[in-house]
């Protein structure tokens, strides 16, 4: 990872971002980073309550000083000022929420990263200008939507290389905003739905809006602080990286080839119109992606 991922070389300064609860995982990246060459910092900071929250400013001001910024923590410090704040001061960042040791050991950070950039531009390339995409899954999703007039996001190649760019690991996903008040169909999710589930939740989605929610309440008590935008969808997106797992920790699961990821309700950093101030995540698996009437994924693998 600090290798090719990051493009690590002898001498830069490196900083690395932990909470109590990732602290072994840090500790891992401080005695590789030692390894080659650098000598890096380890910054606990405590755990934050939700994604977004801001570190300690001091951290920020660290992480600004910095040629390469690993945020090692529980949960997700990539959409902060203080990440931003260290992009535009050159610092080359790799975020990692929920990473676990285990992750270190198999699964979808074990990559090619320079495979997977070129997986994920090539694909976005070849289904630019997509319409419409028709979503199945073997659990009993069929749901159909519009993509007409946005565009899709190719940066989760997981490729950091170059002065002043972020990515997330693990990486491997191209997603898109969702036409809003297009969606119709039936959703069967059975990864994760705002957690993991232990059996299968479904929806009835009209008019771009989910109804009749069964069997994810924590979903639907997060959908309703939003309100109606909180039930919107807004977002789609699928896994295109061959060693993620569709059932290991959710940060891995969207990544992985076969599963599909939909959020429902903020989109508007994505190009889209929605901003409830809530965002709820669904993971599902076995999925088949029909755009445009061409399958793109389809048994688990990529249709090229």
């Amino acid at each position: 990872m600090l290798t090719t991922s990051a493009g690590l070389r002898a001498g830069e300064k490196v900083l690395v971002v932990i909470d109590e609860g990732t602290r072994s995982v840090g500790e891992a990246f401080l005695t590789a980073a030692k390894g080659l060459g650098t000598d890096p910092a380890l910054l606990e900071i405590r755990a934050r309550t939700t994604d977004g929250e801001e570190p300690p400013e001091p951290v920020g001001t660290a992480m600004a000083a910095a040629d390469l910024v690993l945020l090692a923590t529980t949960y997700s410090l990539t959409h902060t000022h203080a990440r931003r704040s260290a992009n535009r001061a050159g610092a080359r960042v790799i975020s990692m929420p929920g990473i676990e040791e285990g992750m270190l050991r198999q699964g979808g950070l074990a990559t090619d990263w320079a495979k997977i950039h070129e997986v994920v531009r090539r694909t976005a390339r070849r289904l630019r200008g997509a319409r419409e995409v028709h979503l199945t899954s073997a659990a009993g999703t069929d749901l159909s939507f519009s993509l007409e007039g946005r565009d899709w996001i190719s940066e989760d190649t997981g490729l950091c290389t170059r002065k002043g760019t972020v990515t997330t690991l693990p990486a491997g996903e191209l997603f898109i905003a969702v036409v809003e008040g297009s969606a119709s169909g039936r959703l069967v999710v059975d990864v994760h739905f705002e957690e993991r589930l232990r059996g299968p939740a479904t929806a009835q989605i009209a008019d771009g809006t989910a109804s009749r929610i069964v069997g994810a309440q924590a979903a639907v008590d997060a959908m309703n602080r939003g309100g109606k935008d909180g039930r919107a969808l807004g977002r789609f997106g699928f896994g295109l990286n061959p060693h993620a797992r569709v059932m290991g920790p959710h940060l891995e699961a969207e990544k992985a080839v076969g599963s599909a990821h939909l959020g429902f309700g903020d989109n508007l950093v994505i190009g889209g119109k929605i901003h409830p101030g809530v965002r709820v995540e669904c993971i599902l698996s076995e999925v088949r992606v029909e755009v445009d009437s061409r399958a793109v994924i389809e048994k688990g693998r990529l249709v090229e």
